[in-house]
């Protein structure tokens, strides 16, 4: 289980950040004409996470005064964009924009990730929870849980294989619980990020998928793909027609994950501070809301503390379903 050592590591400074850097503009993160900010996001171009960090950074760069440019370092469901934030130096220029996965997930799922979450990094802000979801492909007759079962057992046999963004991903323990609960052979097919995923659904080489609702919510509205069923105590706004998995009897499931900033460790308190209220101004925008709303998140600006109780809790309820499914690091 990850170390609880947020707190602390907010108040670590390793004296990267100049001084007069911090004295202007009340402790801004840069002037104009400094160096812009890389918002590092561990997915392709054009997956969701992509999406909402290019809505936020358009945003975010009037407000700090400095280009905010997205960076994509994609592949292993984000440990090498965890990677390079860790090997940047902790002087406010580098962030990362993450969902639970590569926060929470990967130190528990492998041995060796490159990084120690809680020692290397400091959250930032929180800005959204979503809701991870399983979808059926266009080619596939099912609308719901129970006929995408039935389909499975009477075309394919009683197997079938479900894509996942990621190996060792939350969406592959929920295959396997799918699986349990409904006594049919399901395997995972990991894919680099969403975005692969998607596009051998639309293309009909898999049935279904597991996915964050922003991932899927496009092809969705275009009645391309269908969600038949969303994890949370309770069903989305977006998609208020598609149950709950504890609503088809599948429990345990109701902790949503988060999508949050982070930066190295020992970056200086002020550059953080600053980062937040610059990010809870961009979130009160009324088209930034309507846009992530739309793409299915639920949008809640977390503070710093509040944002790293979060994270710790949702670790740690993770940790013992992963202990639980017998699952051993790889």
């Amino acid at each position: 289980m990850l170390k609880s050592t947020w707190g602390g590591a907010a108040r670590v400074a390793r004296g990267f950040f100049a001084a007069g850097l911090l004295a202007a503009a009340g402790g801004a993160l840069a002037q104009p004409s400094g160096p812009p900010i890389r918002l590092l996001v561990g997915f392709p171009a054009g997956g969701g996470t992509d999406v909402i960090a290019r809505t936020l950074a358009e945003k975010l760069k009037d407000e700090l005064g400095t280009a905010v440019v997205v960076e994509n370092r994609a592949g292993a469901g984000g440990q090498i964009a965890a990677q390079a934030l860790k090997a940047a130096p902790a002087d406010g220029h580098t962030l990362f924009l993450s969902h639970d996965h590569s926060i929470s997930i990967l130190p528990l799922v492998v041995k060796s990730p490159g990084f120690d979450s809680a020692r290397d990094f400091v959250p930032v802000a929180g800005f959204a929870t979503f809701a991870n979801a399983l979808a059926v492909s266009g080619g596939t007759p099912a609308k719901s849980v129970n006929e995408y079962v039935a389909w499975v057992r009477k075309e394919r046999g009683g197997k079938d294989t479900i894509g996942v963004p990621a190996p060792a991903s939350i969406p592959e323990f929920l295959v396997k619980l799918i699986g349990a609960k409904y006594k049919i052979d399901v395997q995972a097919a990991p894919y680099r990020g969403s975005a692969p995923m998607l596009a051998d659904m639309l293309g009909n080489q898999i049935s279904a998928g597991i996915g964050s609702i922003p991932d899927f919510i496009e092809n969705q509205k275009a009645g391309k793909i269908r969600v038949v069923a969303v994890i949370g105590d309770k069903r989305q706004a977006v998609l208020p027609q598609v149950p709950t998995f504890a609503e088809l009897g599948l429990s345990g499931l109701e902790d949503l994950p988060y999508y949050g900033i982070f930066a190295p460790v020992g970056t200086p308190q002020p550059v953080i501070d600053r980062f937040g209220v610059a990010l809870a101004k961009v979130l009160k925008m009324p088209d930034v809301r309507e846009r992530l709303t739309a793409m299915g998140l639920t949008v809640e600006f977390m503070p710093q503390g509040q944002f790293a109780g979060r994270v710790r809790s949702y670790t740690q309820t993770w940790a013992q379903i992963i202990k639980n499914s017998g699952f051993q690091p790889q």
